[in-house]
């Protein structure tokens, strides 16, 4: 094999130290202080350094990543699993050499770096979703608390940190006990059509233990909120930011069901970052699924030359694992990415008037629900490509249509096996 770059270099990271290994073999150490990595910046820049490529090792990277792009050079992070070791090679000094000859013969891929607006937009938004995850941890705290002392609320309510529940919670937690004025700070669609059962739940039997905590979940959640809210003021910051303040004026929006961000006029934001092409006419896509996917794939999608590029990187695509009469099941990684069209593609699943839905409910009835929504979610990812690489307009054609192509290919295959068979097929009238 030929070399197809030359003077670069790879380097292991770990918690500890980085290992950096040459061309000619020349392997050095440098902790992970930032005075060290200064030092190992000055050292490729000295050997004449062209092109580094690095492992995606849990954040450790990202510092001497940024800091390596600042002094010109140019830097590859690469999967982890593309480096996998081969027999013998057990040491970080070792692995970092492999990856240097890996990466001179040009057998590694590189991986998707967000930069910029972007990369700051990003961490917000997972920060968010991190703290929406524990907010909901704290949600079943308070409804375990509400259970102990047998107030029912979670029976007779759909959620109970929606705006009645949380009233009624706030009073039980200042000293109401009645059942009657606690019913009176529900909305009025509640008192109309479930008085009695709010009353019946309400009737309780109230602990110490119980109501501590109570007011221990109660407080989790408020403090998760608010972290959620500072969120949402630093993703605003950072749209207007790369919007320079000017947003698109869009008109009305999909609505957002659950943990719809604060941020104004987000929609707009979104459509002027993609240049006018609205990804929520789409089946499954709301502002907020949109703008989780953009702050993880960005706005420039033409990076994935077609759209099996992009299905296959967010681990959508089929996989061929067979080995001889066995066929293995490959546990890859999933991308956040992808995880968000597979989201998207059990909320289809259940839709009545959606021709992906019918889809989805076809192939689970044949291959299980896990093989349906990975497919589902391949179809709403290759078309997301299409429609913000080729501008493609989407269409929802209905379920009307789908089991019409359906109907159509079954007729098909009859008409096919009845020629075989030398048999002749006559509609029944």
């Amino acid at each position: 094999m030929e070399k197809i770059r030359k003077n670069a270099a790879g380097i292991d990271i770990g918690a500890s130290k980085v290992f950096v290994g040459l061309e000619d073999g020349e392997v050095r150490s440098y902790q992970t202080f930032t005075s060290d990595f200064k030092l190992l910046a000055d050292f490729l820049v000295e050997k004449g350094v062209s092109t580094v490529a690095m492992e995606a090792t849990g954040v450790y990277w990202v510092v001497l990543y940024d800091m390596l792009i600042e002094r010109g050079l140019e830097v590859w992070l690469v999967d982890g699993r593309q480096t996998k070791q081969v027999p013998g090679r057990k040491t970080d000094v070792k692995d970092c050499s492999w990856i240097q000859q890996l990466h001179s013969y040009g057998l590694l891929n590189r991986c998707f770096v967000a930069d910029g607006p972007l990369k700051e937009l990003r961490s917000y938004q997972r920060l968010r979703e991190d703290h929406l995850r524990s907010s909901s941890m704290h949600i079943n705290h308070m409804q375990k608390a509400l259970t102990e002392m047998n107030i029912r609320l979670t029976e007779v309510l759909s959620q109970i940190h929606g705006k009645s529940g949380i009233a009624m919670i706030e009073a039980i937690l200042a000293g109401e006990r009645d059942k009657h004025a606690l019913l009176s700070l529900c909305h009025e669609s509640i008192k109309k059509t479930k008085s009695e059962e709010v009353l019946k739940a309400l009737e309780g039997y109230y602990t110490q233990a119980g109501l501590f905590s109570l007011r221990q979940a109660y407080s989790a959640y408020n403090f998760y909120r608010q972290q959620i809210a500072e969120c949402d003021v630093q993703i605003e910051r950072v749209l207007e930011e790369i919007n320079n303040g000017m947003p698109t004026q869009a008109g009305k929006r999909k609505p957002i069901r659950h943990n719809r961000p604060d941020v104004e006029n987000l929609g707009g934001h979104l459509l002027s970052i993609f240049g006018g092409k609205d990804a929520s006419i789409m089946p499954g896509i709301t502002d907020y699924s949109w703008l989780q996917i953009y702050s993880e794939v960005g706005n420039d999608l033409s990076r994935w030359p077609t759209e099996k590029h992009f299905t296959s990187w967010l681990g959508l695509s089929p996989g061929q694992n067979d080995s001889g009469k066995k066929k293995k099941n490959a546990r890859k990684g999933r991308p956040k990415a992808g995880q968000l069209f597979r989201q998207m593609a059990q909320s289809l699943m259940n839709s009545k008037k959606i021709a992906l839905g019918a889809f989805c409910r076809r192939l689970k009835g044949r291959k299980g629900p896990a093989i349906a929504i990975k497919a589902t979610a391949r179809k709403i990812a290759a078309q997301f490509w299409r429609l913000m690489v080729k501008g493609a307009s989407y269409v929802e054609q209905g379920v009307a249509l789908y089991e019409e192509r359906i109907l159509k290919q079954k007729q098909r295959y009859l008409n096919k096996l009845a020629l075989e068979l030398n048999m002749v097929v006559t509609q029944s009238t």
